[in-house]
């Protein structure tokens, strides 16, 4: 399926497709961001986070910000979910990297807890009309106010999960050299992320704790 065939329909509503889990509803989306300065080679040694930028979008009923996401259905993959969701709700397509992880997380409207996957996706193309577009405003911000800015604790930290992914170093791995797993776990203890694996957190507005 071309996810932009999408754009002229309406979101999908309604949960006689959803995906769950051991009881827990299966939702997935994705942090969305592009290279800010175009003049550089895109090339991933020459880019830095402060060339990044990451689109957060509102929620439907408040100014509250978050990374589109939405319900997996029976009927598509886990990618197309996760693309279709961020058409519909952010009003972009690109390319979708590897999957950050997963979050068990407390829905504060429905008090019920949710499994939640995400996905960087590099942005090749802002719609300037989509599903969502009157429900919804969008923002492009700096990682750091991304950070600051998005409400759900759970999002915060897959997005610290993507800023370890990208400032690993990219290259190939030897038998003998040290798995990229393990190098995504040095940079998780640096001081300036918050990010971390199986301990739980919570705020006011959500639960939530990484299960892979």
């Amino acid at each position: 399926m071309q996810i932009k065939k999408l754009v002229a329909m309406p979101s999908r509503t309604g949960r006689h497709l959803q995906r769950y889990n051991k009881g827990f509803r299966q939702v997935v989306g994705c942090i969305p961001y592009r290279i800010r300065d175009t003049k550089k080679t895109h090339l991933i040694d020459d880019i830095t986070l402060d060339d990044l930028e990451i689109l957060l979008i509102s929620s439907q009923k408040s100014a509250r910000l978050m990374f589109p996401k939405g319900g997996w259905e029976l009927d598509e993959d886990i990618e197309l979910a996760a693309s279709r969701e961020t058409l519909e709700e952010a009003g972009v397509v690109g390319l979708l990297g590897k999957k950050l992880g997963e979050w068990i997380f407390k829905s504060k409207s429905q008090e019920k807890y949710h499994e939640g996957s995400m996905f960087p996706l590099y942005v090749t193309e802002e719609l300037e009309v989509w599903p969502e577009k009157n429900l919804r405003h969008r923002v492009w911000m700096t990682v750091n106010e991304a950070r600051e800015a998005c409400a759900a604790v759970w999002m915060k930290e897959a997005l610290d999960e993507f800023v370890c992914q990208f400032t690993c170093p990219s290259r190939e791995v030897e038998v003998d050299e040290v798995p990229l797993t393990t190098c995504l776990l040095a940079l998780c203890g640096s001081d300036d992320l918050s990010f971390t694996i199986g301990a739980q957190t919570a705020d006011n507005e959500v639960d939530c704790y990484l299960i892979s």
